[in-house]
């Protein structure tokens, strides 16, 4: 019944229970590498903060903190940084994701306001992705949006995108837009809107100011110059323009092929003002909606995670905004400034400036630009602390203090979705160990530097009722976050709070309050109206050698896998760092399907395996954000991407960068299954994914062995001379070993002087079966299923671990829709976010059957 999701999970959902377990878990505190109770832990952190305050300033440490983290959490830490130790220095992971659309909020509207609501989304006539690949990344929404079109057939959609992503597959309209095309496109289109007369002009001269000035500089970009920036055509971009500017009931909605960007926040402006330009804003099926990256990034902006923001919306620039801060926290000091944002801030980490950061459940190891840097910067740093869930993250190997904080389903406390609706997020597991919520630490902190009576918060409740109240002090209507209707819940009522939207002003539990803003102006600039911003179209990056390097999300994992990678299910679909590559650009370095490819530029290198698609465009490349050091050899792919940031927001430009590629010269290939995690560190090329009952890596070496017996001992780490199942073929290069112990498969390697040929669905099978005779062991080592044991192929719905040859079976028995497959199969019936991958096998199939 959550009004969100209306009981749809995806894929990563779906699969939560598979990463519950203890395995690798933090428990206990540790102080330099060893076990310590919290208070010598908690004291020691007070202790050097407040030592290294005392002796450097208050700038001298810092907080990096997390989407991942609840409301609560993040609440007490902005408190604690901002209002008590009196410098601005907090920044979150949210920076690398929602920055620029929280710099062209309050640009444009005077707040980091999200005018409308995912129902917008279904109601919309025409609804507009950028950058957005909705199907992998927000499958729930993806559904709604599908439902709603099958509904209404002539809704129409349009995907703007460097890359053909899996969002394409429900796209009336695909524009393959250069990157950082978006500026000029959104200005084109607002001079159309202009030329065609479909301007609200009564909207225009009643709610907004700046008109004159964004036209100006949008008119200085004609079709021409719009179709040399965007790489489309003038007729393309003709057909969109004219699907804008004649559906009333339009929707742009952009993610992180916006933001992501040296130029994101005037994307987003220009977007916006696309909107204000034709009052398509805060009504039934219009606005423009920036959806989030992560689960509380919303929540984090509400209470001040930011650096350059405070608690309940207010601006750390406005000294009546300190100034109110203050008086409610009644705190000692107050940051004067904004602080470092989170480039910015592992710079001042890297050149001594801070001494101290405390980072909480997050891995900038991985997820910064230029993580090579910060990986150094950390390992320079005085002290670090990190709190989290994991012992073994790449960015937790450089603490000094690991503090053991709660997981999913062991927190307490609120969440805020990109619709601004709040949720209660409930424990239902005991916590475990000694592991503590995040708010916790950070009020014992506050304590041990003798904030006593400012962080003597007993519940995450007590702590929603002071920011409930904070949003609504010496409110009365000039800010548009105020949830005052809960300043006053009581324990009881917040273990049974229901999700609402925000604004919940008042004391009157029952106000829905509204859930759209702006449709009548409203604004919350000085004179109330918004902002239209003259955006410059931006100096195209200069080429450099190589490819586009793209970055972005895969379908079924999480950031940076810390979670997501214990679930077999959701490393059955893609378990190892790949590169998409266009078939002509293959063909020039003389690379084929799987082969390995190195990938570097001036910034480092990494390894990762050839995907061969049409996908990607011509001189473009694709590579996943997801793959660390826990689980890959070398293939964290922000150690490619320069530290360029836009100018407003800070955000750093993660989606691309240039880099050379260049195939990686493998004299063997092979694929393990194990029972225990095998041994990979020796090898050049390894990526590793928990299978049902064990594991299974990938691997690749530049040294040829003929020993298959030696190689499977070395990975399942047996001893010389264990007894070992081996069939060589020195001809062909294939080889293939397996180890058992009883029935019991220990492991089995395939190795190959060319990518290995064997069903993987199949091979990791194995370690969940027994084999109680010879001929059934045989079975392992020949490298294929037995006649009464159907290969499922390659893992397409990893919800209901159906494969591809499956789904081609049920093609093949005259199933023609992604429905009637999965009425068969059950593929693509829970999140259905790999129901374009169906249809990709069913034209497939139709294609060679018409032949």
């Amino acid at each position: 019944d959550h009004p969100a999701n209306y009981g749809r999970l995806c894929s990563k959902g779906s699969a939560l229970g598979e990463t519950l377990d203890m395995d690798g878990r933090l428990l206990t505190p540790e102080v330099f590498g060893k076990e310590s109770s919290w208070d010598k832990a908690l004291n020691l952190v007070a202790e050097t903060f407040t030592k290294t305050i005392s002796e450097h300033g208050s700038d001298s440490i810092a907080f990096y903190v997390s989407g991942q983290i609840l409301t609560e959490d993040y609440y007490v830490a902005n408190k604690l940084m901002k209002g008590f130790v009196g410098s601005a220095n907090i920044d979150t992971n949210s920076r690398l994701c929602m920055a620029s659309s929280v710099a062209g909020h309050r640009r444009a509207f005077g707040s980091d306001t999200v005018p409308g609501t995912y129902e917008d989304l279904e109601q919309a006539d025409v609804l507009v992705l950028v950058g957005s690949n909705l199907a992998w990344c927000h499958p729930v929404i993806y559904q709604r949006i599908a439902a709603a079109k099958a509904q209404r057939p002539n809704m129409k959609i349009v995907l703007v995108d460097p890359r053909r992503t899996m969002t394409a597959d429900i796209a009336d309209m695909y524009l393959p837009i250069a990157p950082d095309g978006d500026v000029a496109l959104f200005a084109g289109l607002l001079s159309h809107l202009t030329k065609n007369d479909c301007l609200d002009k009564q909207y225009i001269d009643q709610h907004t100011t700046g008109f004159d000035a964004a036209l100006a500089a949008a008119r200085l970009t004609g079709i021409d110059h719009v179709s040399q920036q965007t790489e489309l055509s003038r007729d393309r971009l003709s057909e969109f323009y004219k699907l804008w500017a004649g559906s009333e009931k339009v929707v742009t909605i952009y993610s992180q092929g916006v933001n992501q960007s040296r130029v994101g926040t005037d994307k987003v402006n220009a977007i916006i003002n696309c909107h204000l330009a034709t009052g398509r804003i805060g009504k039934p099926g219009m606005g423009p909606f920036s959806i989030t990256g992560q689960p509380n990034a919303m929540g984090g902006r509400e209470v001040g995670g930011l650096a350059n923001m405070l608690a309940a919306h207010m601006a750390i620039e406005n000294p009546e905004h300190r100034n109110r801060v203050q008086r409610f926290w009644n705190a000692p000091t107050m940051a004067s400034k904004p602080g470092l944002k989170a480039v910015d801030m592992f710079d001042a980490v890297a050149d001594g400036r801070i001494k101290a950061i405390w980072i909480m459940a997050t891995n900038p190891v991985d997820s910064m630009p230029n993580a090579s840097a910060v990986e150094a910067a950390l390992k320079s740093c005085p002290f670090v602390v990190v709190s989290d869930v994991q012992s073994r993250t790449d960015t937790i190997r450089y603490a000094d203090i690991k503090l053991p904080s709660l997981g999913w389903g062991e927190k307490d406390g609120t969440v805020t979705n990109s619709e601004r609706r709040i949720s209660h997020q409930k424990a239902f597991l005991q916590a475990p160990g000694d592991a503590k919520a995040d708010w916790w630490q950070l009020a014992q902190i506050g304590k041990r530097m003798g904030f006593d009576k400012a962080f003597d918060y007993d519940s995450a409740a007590s702590i929603f009722r002071e920011y409930a109240a904070q949003t609504a002090f010496e409110n009365n209507g000039t800010r548009d976050l105020d949830i005052g209707a809960y300043a006053q819940i009581s324990d009881e009522e917040f273990e049974t709070l229901a999700p609402f939207q925000w604004p919940k002003p008042n004391n009157d539990l029952s106000i829905n309050g509204d859930k759209r803003f702006f449709a009548n102006g409203g604004f919350y600039t000085a004179d109330r109206k918004a902002k239209f911003v003259a955006v410059d179209l931006p100096t195209p990056a200069s080429k450099q050698a190589g490819f586009t390097l793209n970055t972005g999300r895969i379908r079924d994992q999480w950031h940076t896998m810390t979670r997501s990678a214990k679930s077999p299910r959701l490393s059955s679909h893609i378990g190892e760092p790949f590169v998409e590559i266009h078939p002509s650009d293959a063909a020039e370095h003389d690379l084929k399907q799987a082969d390995l490819v190195r990938i570097f530029n001036q910034h480092g290198e990494i390894f990762v395996r050839a995907l061969i698609t049409d996908r990607v465009r011509q001189g473009h490349i694709f590579v996943p954000i997801h793959f660390t050091d826990q689980v890959a050899a070398n293939a964290r792919v922000d150690k490619l991407i320069a530290p360029v940031v836009d100018p407003f927001s800070g955000q750093p430009a993660l989606k691309s960068d240039f880099a050379e590629i260049e195939k990686f010269d493998a004299r063997q290939f092979g694929f393990v299954v194990s029972s225990q995690m095998p041994r990979l560190d020796h090898l050049p090329y390894w990526a590793l994914a928990k299978a049902d009952g064990g594991w299974r890596a990938e691997f690749g070496n530049s040294v040829l062995s003929d020993d298959p017996e030696s190689v499977a001992r070395d990975l399942l780490g047996l001893p010389s001379g264990f007894p070992m199942l081996a069939f060589k073929d020195l001809q062909s290069g294939l080889t293939r070993a397996a180890a058992f112990d009883g029935d019991r498969l220990i492991g089995s390697i395939y190795l190959a002087t060319e990518p290995v040929a064997v069903s993987r669905s199949w091979a990791t099978s194995l370690l969940s079966k027994a084999y109680p005779d010879l001929n059934s062991r045989w079975h392992v080592v020949a490298g294929g299923p037995a006649a009464d044991m159907p290969d499922k192929g390659a893992i397409v719905c990893s919800c209901m671990h159906v494969g591809a040859n499956e789904i081609a079976d049920a093609v093949k028995r005259g199933c023609r829709t992604v429905e009637t497959v999965g009425r068969a199969t059950c593929a693509g019936t829970n999140c259905g976010s790999c129901q374009a991958e169906i249809k990709v096998i069913i034209d497939e199939y139709q294609i060679i059957a018409a032949e």
